[in-house]
């Protein structure tokens, strides 16, 4: 059985960005690109309707080459539990208000016990500070925080 793998919107987005001129935004795109090509199809990918929300703003075009990048992908729904765990991530001062989207990409993927939880959003997701508190979150929900990490962290051995 291949383990079960949420990609959050930063993913879709760096693979199908043009190049950046900046050295780090080329540095991940690139590295997007190369786990896409070797590790995607080792998982099983779910995404949910926060991560479509989040690929369909922005430049029409752009947008719609995310959404059609992600077609093939089964949506996980929100459910209370996940919403309840959102809302929790976020009045205990884990995470700030503004970051009820991030919240979201976590609750859905713990409520549907991912094992991992891949992005590029290393201020509030990825974000090893955070991160403890996230999964103590979780667990007061009755929830395991899947493993949150990078493409990069995620290339196999």
């Amino acid at each position: 059985m291949r383990a079960r793998l949420y990609l959050e919107t930063t993913i879709p987005s760096y693979y199908v960005a043009r190049p950046s001129k900046n050295a780090i935004t080329a540095a991940r795109q690139k590295v997007t690109h190369h786990w896409w090509a070797k590790r995607l199809r080792d998982f099983e990918v779910f995404i949910s309707d926060v991560v479509i929300d989040e690929v369909a703003l922005g430049e029409p075009a752009m947008a719609k080459r995310r959404l059609e990048l992600l077609k093939p992908f089964p949506r996980l729904a929100a459910t209370s539990e996940s919403e309840a765990l959102t809302e929790t991530l976020l009045t205990s001062g884990v995470l700030p208000a503004k970051a009820s989207r991030d919240a979201a990409h976590i609750a859905v993927s713990a409520a549907h016990a991912m094992h991992f939880l891949l992005t590029w959003n290393c201020r509030h997701i990825a974000n090893a500070e955070l991160l403890r508190k996230e999964e103590e979150v979780c667990r007061n929900h009755g929830f395991q925080c899947p493993v949150v990490c990078t493409p990069d962290e995620l290339m196999g051995a």
